[in-house]
């Protein structure tokens, strides 16, 4: 790749790769062993270095500490049979964290920065890229303040980061969820369209209300009226109900537009299934649970990619869904997917940048 950014690096002395167990990952625990780093100040992006990975010297007055301007972004990366590697929809992932921090006041990071940053992260920790089936490099770019100032306004100056992490899979099974209509996600007009770091701690109560109910995860409900499905605490969510696909849409400002979820809802239209892209009311949820019209439900994300869904909470009552076949359209869209990422069959949409 021709670079347009100079970039220092520094490698560790000590790789952590010879103690790593790549046959037992765990989602989000074992970190690579380098990082880009990039400062904002002055008006414009600078010093850009790949460096060990190590912890943060934070002042106790950091903006981010206290007023929580941060935003993140997840894609993965991985290797074909050739041994090249390879990065699922980085594009998709740079806009998206730019949309994020524009609703969040934090300047945009360059596409080139983007680009070139963890193109040369990759680069150098290469060898962390799992070759295992099922494996990827989790990646993590976010941007957050770091101007030493208690009081509210935008911080002037900020870092950009990205690290990396070998992971497996993210629900190692199908997932219970709860419909919640107590708590409330996001509401229109608010930040639940970006993918700003105080809109998962917000989430983290409610969530851990269910999880000591038995459930792994909530389907939120609208702040209005909690009578429409919107998405799911990890991931967009989608239903098949008598032949439909039917998700929620994007465009009132309280779903994240999800990645995975495009890509799915673009294969599931090649494919001929019926896309509906609007509000499932939890009424017409429940009425297609008791009467066997839902055929399908799973969760679409990053670190899911595909999550099915086996039992859905409505209201006091627990429905399990029946056991789906292998050329459901939730198993057929994964296998798909995953063939595009490792490169097994032609990428036809243009989502895959070779490294």
């Amino acid at each position: 790749m021709n670079t347009t950014i100079d970039i220092q690096i520094k490698q560790t002395s000590q790789s952590k790769l010879p103690g790593t167990n790549f046959e037992n990952l765990s989602f989000g625990q074992v970190m690579s062993d380098h990082m880009f780093v990039a400062d904002y100040k002055n008006g414009e992006w600078q010093n850009f270095s790949i460096e060990p990975y190590a912890p943060l010297a934070l002042n106790p007055a950091n903006a981010t500490l206290h007023y929580g301007q941060s935003v993140f972004e997840g894609l993965k990366a991985y290797k074909n049979e050739n041994d090249e590697v390879l990065i699922f929809r980085a594009d998709a992932n740079q806009r998206r964290l730019n949309e994020s921090a524009e609703r969040m006041c934090i300047p945009p990071v360059p596409e080139e920065i983007f680009m070139e940053g963890l193109a040369k992260l990759l680069e150098v920790d290469r060898n962390w890229i799992p070759s295992n089936p099922g494996c990827s490099l989790y990646i993590r770019p976010f941007i957050f303040a770091t101007d030493d100032y208690l009081g509210i306004r935008p911080s002037l100056t900020y870092k950009f980061m990205i690290f990396t992490c070998p992971v497996g899979h993210y629900y190692a099974k199908p997932v219970s969820v709860k419909v919640e209509t107590k708590y409330t996600r996001a509401a229109e007009g608010g930040t639940g369209q970006a993918k700003a770091a105080g809109n998962y701690a917000g989430s983290l109560y409610p969530a851990q209300i269910a999880q000591k109910q038995g459930y792994d995860q909530l389907l939120w409900t609208d702040g209005k009226s909690h009578e429409n499905i919107e998405e799911s605490g990890t991931m967009n969510v989608m239903f098949i109900i008598e032949d439909t696909l039917i998700t929620a849409p994007t465009s009132k400002g309280t779903i994240l537009k999800g990645i995975t979820r495009d890509s799915v809802l673009t294969l599931a239209k090649e494919k001929g299934l019926k896309v509906d892209e609007r509000f499932l009311k939890v009424s017409e949820l429940k009425e297609a649970l008791e009467t066997g019209k839902l055929q399908e439900a799973f969760g679409t994300g990053t670190a899911a990619t595909i999550a099915h869904i086996y039992k859905i909470n409505v209201g006091d009552t627990d429905f399990e869904l029946p056991e789906k076949p292998k050329d459901a359209f939730s198993y057929q869209v994964l296998e798909t997917l995953d063939a595009i990422k490792y490169g097994r069959i032609e990428d036809q949409h243009g989502w895959i940048t070779k490294v």
